[in-house]
């Protein structure tokens, strides 16, 4: 057998075409004529049959229009015809906001997928604030999936814009779309009562509806994140506010606000916030470590950006411990600092406090909630499966101005409010950390002196700290020992990242050394140290397994330094980098992930 080259030429193709176009511009060999709008358009039978589906089925053996001289497509524009034509012709696609929709409708009904497709790219390519409704209408009504959805996800983030400027589009917005919208977990800056406004407003422009499609809308708002007053009032707004589904989620959410301190652990889709899971909330600390202030900032990792809280911290507090449960911020215990007054001059007094606070960022309010059992400051609190629990640290007598650290351990339950004790560490201790691995807690580090001022800047105070690692099992409630440390570490850091434990340096420590500890192992492993050393900095650990470091104080030239830097380590490529700087140095900020508006 001989062998033979099977060539391809592109140009072959793009040659057919345009001979193809050149014989219509000048009217030549042209066997059809189609009319849309009054305007004729000649064309050639087989390239109209070989790229479309509609035409290979019109022009088929058996059908009339296979001999017809002209065919009238009276459901097209001439202008969306034309444009096709000339992209069958062409392989050119000629679009514009204002020609879309009629160059779409004429790619759908002759079926030319690859117009459709290019259609589609070009609304998900040019969604906004402005079209985006438009947009959404138009992909739903040509069933364009991918279009649809990058539209209703426009509308979401769009919509406190859209509220505002394009109300009157929002309520023209087909009902697939308004479902979807009330479906998502972000719609930032705007509250739920807004939400629940328009889609009544809504039912009130397109009704009356079938009571399954109403009752399907208004199902997918959050009455949790309502206040009963408002509930109330809402209710007797719409009649399909009084249907039987609806008013039992009404009913539901004037439940849940009545739940008080349980409130945490009975969250549901109607309570949660339609924010970012994913925001850092700093609290507390300040330029000064004698003088915290009541700020609470909230750090964006998308945007790297910081804004202030509309609220602030009730107390101004020091070596206080934050955590989240349920979408609520918890403050407990730490010193409060305050300014007195004595003899016409100006002092500080400091009294270590065994107060909690809870922060609800749904209505932005704070509750005071049951006090721990005992005072605490430089402690550590976690939690364990929605179980806030608060280990160790110390207190001063006021009456003695003597520091006291403690073994004990408590825990508040959040069912009934109320704090109960649990089993006591070995030994006492304060400035120790903690972290969760697997439902049990560890923790690390820590002195257990009752004696000494950790302000003193001494450096002969780090040979007190300890490179002793507890395990508590809860369910055999007994305290163990772990491997140690490599370093002995006081008022550090300690977090779980993707089943593993990260110890991140403290308080006067000669080196930025962080160590790593395997469970399995029982063994710790030296990582590659921060960039700069420092101490009293917030950290958190994001979801995405990377830690971030905010502020902090460091030694320089023998003064003390606030910090300003972010770092960021990247427990998967064993990496530090700088990636912004807070507003301000701080020092002294305690962090937790937290869903937060705008």
């Amino acid at each position: 057998m001989d062998s033979y080259s099977l060539l391809y030429s592109s140009s072959q193709r793009t040659g057919l075409l345009s001979g193809f176009q050149r014989l219509r511009s000048q009217r030549k060999m042209c066997d059809v004529v189609l009319e849309a709008g009054g305007v004729s358009f000649p064309c050639h039978r087989a390239l109209l049959a070989s790229s479309s589906e509609y035409f290979w089925a019109l022009f088929g053996e058996t059908t009339i229009e296979r001999s017809a001289s002209s065919i009238s497509l009276e459901v097209l524009t001439s202008e969306g015809l034309e444009v096709i034509l000339d992209f069958l012709y062409s392989g050119w696609l000629s679009i514009s906001p204002p020609s879309l929709p009629a160059v779409l409708e004429a790619a759908r009904y002759l079926q030319v997928d690859a117009a459709v497709s290019i259609c589609e790219r070009f609304i998900t390519d040019g969604l906004s604030a402005e079209n985006c409704c438009s947009y959404a209408n138009l992909a739903e009504h040509h069933a364009l999936s991918d279009a649809l959805h990058a539209a209703n996800q426009t509308i979401a983030m769009e919509m406190g814009t859209l509220l505002k400027e394009s109300r009157n589009d929002l309520l023209r917005l087909n009902i697939q779309s308004l479902m979807a919208v009330l479906d998502a977990d972000e719609i930032p800056s705007v509250k739920e009562v807004e939400l629940i406004k328009l889609a009544l407003d809504w039912l009130n422009e397109n009704g009356p509806l079938p009571l399954l499609k109403s009752n399907l809308l208004l199902s997918r708002l959050r009455f949790g994140l309502v206040t009963p007053s408002d509930l109330k009032n809402l209710s007797h707004t719409h009649r399909a506010m009084g249907t039987p589904l609806i008013r039992s989620q009404l009913t539901r959410a004037l439940e849940y606000h009545r739940l008080g301190p349980a409130q945490p652990i009975r969250q549901s889709r109607q309570s949660t916030l339609r924010v970012s899971p994913n925001r850092v909330l700093l609290v507390g600390g300040g330029s000064s470590p004698d003088w915290p202030e009541q700020q609470m900032l909230l750090f964006d990792p998308r945007s790297k950006k910081f804004s202030s809280l509309r609220s602030s911290l009730p107390l101004r507090l020091r070596n206080h411990c934050v955590c989240s449960v349920g979408g609520f911020l918890f403050v407990i215990g730490g010193e409060e600092v305050k300014e007195k007054e004595e003899d016409g001059k100006k002092s500080v007094a400091v009294t270590t406090s065994n107060q909690m606070w809870r922060y609800d960022p749904r209505f932005n309010c704070w509750e005071k909630a049951e006090s721990m059992l005992e005072s605490r400051a430089q402690f550590t609190c976690c939690v364990v499966e929605d179980v806030i629990y608060a280990i160790g640290g110390r207190h001063t007598r006021p009456d003695t101005n003597m520091h006291t650290s403690v073994a004990s351990v408590e825990f508040y339950d959040m069912s009934t409010g109320a704090w109960r004790r649990g089993a006591a560490m070995p030994r006492p201790l304060y400035g120790h950390a903690s972290a969760v691995l697997d439902n049990n807690i560890y923790v690390s580090g820590g002195r257990p002196s009752n004696h000494g001022n950790i302000h003193s800047g001494n450096q002969d105070d780090h040979t007190e700290s300890s490179r002793e690692v507890l395990f508590w099992d809860l369910k055999s409630r007994v305290w163990e020992k772990r491997a140690s440390m490599s370093i002995a570490r006081f008022s550090h850091r300690l977090t779980t990242v993707q089943g593993h434990i990260y110890a991140l340096l403290g308080m006067y420590e000669p080196f930025c050394d962080i160590e790593r500890y395997d469970s399995q192992s029982d063994h710790w492993t030296r990582l590659r140290p921060l960039l700069t050393g420092s101490f009293n900095y917030g950290m958190v650990s994001m979801p995405s397994g990377n830690l971030l470091v905010f502020g902090g104080r460091r030694w320089s030239d023998g003064q003390e330094v606030i910090m300003k830097s972010v770092l960021e380590y990247d427990t998967k490529r064993d990496r530090w980098r700088e990636i912004c700087q807070l507003l301000r140095p701080l020092t002294g900020t305690e962090c937790t992930l937290l869903p937060l508006p705008d």
